[in-house]
């Protein structure tokens, strides 16, 4: 989009390189925390009520808490989540990577002012149930994955180090777990997963050719394979060849001659008596 090429232009020269390396580190450190002291752990949560009450460090420190008990597997994911990041970076470019990772808490941040919110009107007397420990970065961290799905569907990736997997399936696996989460979770619990991938929905529909989907649009391309079908005979032979007009091919006639349109937008081909008086097709 052009205000992010604006933005990278202007402020590009700020944006952190290798963040997930940044990343691990955070989540490292609040281990640490957590062996040292358990209990500190409750005072880094994303509660709104508290920073309204001046607790401001809870805005960025729930940033500290990381996504799971420590084991093998955890260590291993975080690996793998390394590892699809700083390929993102290096594919899209650190701000953009920036950019997208900072949406996504900043996204998150909001959407816990907004459950917050919520429950300030329906329980104006009450005292409000805290809502930090439903919001953390493990729906961020999904959004990396998402992201290098949708960038590298095809990719071929070592789950555990020994499982290859493409990442469109593993993609897929994740995305069928979100979508059972978000049915059972309640309205809250839809808040988190809308807020957290926030950052990823927007970047997915950003990126996505939506005009080709269009009524217009796909009336247009059943046209133009139509018209470039290949003909094909009793021998099974296909042709190289055929005209987007008279539909001949090189089967037709041995003089024939076909040439591509460079004015026509699209794969157009056409016969030697076509190439200069057909109408050029434009995509509108």
């Amino acid at each position: 989009m052009k205000w992010i090429i604006k933005m990278e232009r202007k402020y590009g020269r700020y944006a952190i390189r290798n963040l997930s390396a940044y990343i691990i580190a955070l989540y490292a450190a609040g281990y640490l925390m957590e062996l040292l002291s358990p209990n500190i752990l409750g005072w880094l949560t994303l509660e709104p009520a508290y920073i309204l009450r001046g607790q401001v460090w809870r805005l960025v420190s729930w940033i500290l808490i990381p996504p799971d008990s420590l084991d093998i597997f955890t260590i291993i994911m975080l690996y793998f989540y390394y590892s699809v990041g700083n390929t993102l970076e290096k594919t899209w470019g650190a701000f953009r990577y920036n950019l997208y990772i900072f949406s996504g808490v900043l996204f998150t941040v909001i959407g816990a002012f907004i459950l917050y919110g919520i429950l300030r009107m329906q329980y104006p007397s009450s005292v409000i149930p805290s809502v930090g420990s439903a919001f953390s970065t493990y729906y961020i961290s999904m959004s990396i994955l998402l992201a290098f799905t949708a960038t590298y569907p095809d990719a071929e990736v070592l789950l555990y180090f020994f499982i290859p997997i493409k990442m469109k399936w593993l993609g897929i696996v994740y995305g069928i777990f979100i979508v059972i989460n978000f049915i059972n979770s309640g309205w809250s619990g839809k808040v988190v997963i809308i807020a957290s991938l926030l950052n990823f929905i927007v970047f997915f529909l950003s990126t996505r050719n939506l005009k080709r989907y269009s009524p217009k649009e796909q009336k247009r391309r059943h046209d133009f394979k139509k018209a470039t079908a290949p003909t094909r005979v009793k021998n099974g032979q296909v042709t190289r060849h055929k005209c987007a007009v008279c539909g001949r091919t090189e089967l037709d006639g041995d003089n024939l001659e076909f040439r591509f349109c460079s004015k026509c937008d699209g794969n157009y081909e056409y016969c030697q008596d076509h190439l200069f008086t057909h109408e050029h097709i434009r995509r509108s």
